[in-house]
């Protein structure tokens, strides 16, 4: 069956789903040992979640990046990602969804909550031909998140690592058994039809 071009693929249950970040191990070891954003992480600025692993893989670069060495697997409530969803404007002016730029620009303004559509990887980090949710979070949404939506935080830099081994010795079969399975999100074509464009 053919992927949507646009459409959320995530691990989630009734009640939670998971995004990925990835963090320096100042922000990210805290994080993951008390299952809360130490004091240190910025609530006053906007933080970008990922449902999709691989992207976060493609982000990070296997946990390698300067700065992003940890990476971390944020299940947070479905209440909240789906009120982000709802109060989310498109990162870009879409023609068609938006009435013009002035309009998109004004929505911008406006909304907590912005989303992007970014193509999808593979195992070997190669952009597949859909495309994944990256939500962006400012200001008081961020607090939110950090602080109320927040259920559990994971450190996955082991898997990370593991998968990437994996992968570089050519063993995508191996692999591709590692990654979380993610599906697509239940109820997500009335959340994201304002943000298809």
């Amino acid at each position: 069956m053919e992927e949507p071009q646009r459409s959320i693929r995530a691990v989630h249950g009734e009640s939670t789903v998971t995004v990925y970040q990835a963090y320096s191990p100042e922000i990210g070891l805290p994080a993951a040992r008390e299952g809360r954003f130490p004091a240190a992480w910025k609530r006053d600025r906007m933080t970008w979640i990922k449902p999709s692993f691989l992207w976060m893989m493609y982000r990070c670069g296997w946990g390698s990046k300067d700065g992003q060495e940890t990476v971390l697997a944020v299940e947070i409530t479905r209440e909240g990602f789906e009120w982000a969803l709802r109060h989310a404007c498109l990162s870009h002016y879409a023609r068609g969804l938006h009435e013009n730029r002035a309009a998109w620009r004004q929505e911008l303004k406006r909304a907590p909550t912005r989303v992007q559509w970014d193509p999808e990887r593979d195992l070997r980090l190669r952009p597949l031909p859909y495309r994944s949710l990256q939500l962006g979070l400012s200001g008081e949404v961020a607090r939110r998140y950090a602080d109320e939506w927040t259920v559990t935080i994971r450190d996955v830099t082991p898997l990370a690592h593991e998968v990437h081994a994996l992968v570089s010795g050519g063993d995508l079969d191996s692999a591709a058994r590692l990654l979380p399975r993610e599906s697509s999100y239940t109820g997500q074509d009335e959340l994201i039809a304002h943000l298809r464009g």
